[in-house]
């Protein structure tokens, strides 16, 4: 080529400038072409779409979710998040999401709704007691402003508990969402309705936190708690908004260190520890704090409930800053539960129930027994501690009272009272 020094210099940038671009372009192409198999446009995110998915309601979506799961299970790197994605609803038969996971956190991102399969013949040879599980994750954070529908009328329909002379009546129904073995996770945000039996299981998990979610199901809807925790350590619920046909939250054998705070609960069975050594069964609960929280309309508020037959210890309880409006039971312990209701025969056997302390509470008893320890004459109650008490009737010109037997401890500014042996 002839050309001055200054005209090839030119040529030779514009060259150059030209490969610079055509060389970004394709970069772009590449990062379009590689965002393309999701939504999200981001390398770490597994759309169940681009796995199969349709979300019209009706196509069993199961098999996407799994082949999402597994994708993003396997990712080393970064924080691999399954995205569901808004506006759509999926309807999912049983499912397990294995762990372990190879990075140090998975999410699960749920912006749209998740359905449960209406009729119970589709469980028909598989495990009646699950739908949704996590099983063996750590690090899994649980997200997101959509919801998880357990669809529940068919069980409910066919429930031994309401409906005894049914013939093939059920007395398990799929819980809707389980986390077994899952340490260092959270669920949050999610919003849970009508399953068939227990809303969230938590199973031999450490570490785990619970924040700002919302379950709800009927008031007759039989054996739906809330939240049902054993086996496990560590844990907070917080925020949380439960109403059920069953405790909002249940705390199960061998389970310490819990934290449950600024709990909306009702309608429900309140928030129970127990039922507790069935079977004879020896139990561990200890490190249970329950503060900040509201019962509206619920059958119980802080509740101890313990079978005579069993052996162990519940210790170092504490139920502080409670509000109850029209609670039938607002302070209950049930030492003496057995099979036979109002039939109970003394035993010799019992959990020993010690350490527990009840502060700050105020609001109404739908019932004249406003505080009720029953406990056990061959494994008293003791320790207890009462403090700045104030439940009135919810009925105008009512009493209520207190109800104490075997129960020792103290107790001071609590109305009812007094009731505690020293």
């Amino acid at each position: 080529m002839n050309c001055s020094i200054y005209l090839c210099y030119a040529i030779f940038r514009s060259s150059k400038l030209v490969e610079i671009f055509a060389f970004i372009l394709s970069l772009g192409l590449i990062s379009s072409e590689f965002g393309r198999s999701n939504a999200y446009g981001t390398a770490n995110i597994f759309n169940v779409l681009d796995y199969g998915a349709v979300g019209n309601s009706i196509t069993d979506d199961s098999q996407a979710f799994l082949k999402a799961w597994n994708a993003a299970c396997s990712t080393p790197t970064g924080t691999p998040t399954v995205a569901i994605p808004p506006n759509k609803s999926f309807l999912l038969n049983p499912a397990l999401f294995r762990g372990p996971c190879r990075a140090k956190n998975i999410d699960f991102e749920i912006s749209g709704t998740i359905l449960a399969p209406k009729s119970p013949t589709v469980w028909n040879r598989l495990d009646a007691s699950q739908w949704l599980a996590f099983s063996g994750v750590t690090g899994l954070n649980v997200y997101g402003t959509g919801a998880i529908d357990g669809r529940g009328n068919g069980w409910w329909d066919q429930s031994c508990r309401d409906h005894p002379q049914l013939n093939g009546c059920t007395k398990l129904a799929p819980t809707a969402l389980k986390f077994i073995s899952c340490n260092e996770s959270s669920l949050r945000s999610v919003h849970l309705i009508n399953s068939p039996q227990t809303h969230v299981l938590l199973l031999g998990c450490n570490f785990f936190d619970v924040n700002n979610v919302t379950i709800q199901s009927p008031e007759n809807s039989p054996n739906t708690d809330g939240i049902h925790i054993q086996f496990s350590h560590h844990l907070t619920i917080s925020y949380t908004n439960i109403a059920s046909g069953d405790d909002c939250v249940s705390v199960g054998d061998f389970t310490s260190d819990l934290n449950i705070t600024n709990v909306n609960c009702g309608p429900g069975h309140g928030i129970s520890i127990g039922s507790l050594g069935k079977d004879g069964n020896f139990v561990q609960v200890e490190n249970i704090h329950v503060s900040n929280s509201f019962f509206k309309g619920t059958t119980n508020g802080a509740r101890i409930k313990t079978w005579q037959v069993g052996k162990g210890y519940v210790r170092n309880v504490t139920f502080e800053n409670l509000h109850f409006d029209s609670v039938q039971n607002p302070v209950i312990i049930d030492q003496n539960y057995c099979d036979v209701r109002g039939a109970c025969q003394e035993l010799t056997t019992g959990v020993q129930v010690s350490q527990v302390t009840y502060r700050g509470f105020d609001g109404t008893s739908s019932t004249e027994v406003a505080i009720n320890l029953n406990c056990s004459r061959a494994v008293p109650c003791t320790g207890i501690s009462m403090e700045s008490i104030n439940l009135v009737a919810a009925g105008v010109g009512r009493q209520v009272i207190a109800d104490c037997g075997n129960a020792h401890g103290k107790e001071t500014r609590v109305v009812p009272g007094p009731c505690l042996q020293n």
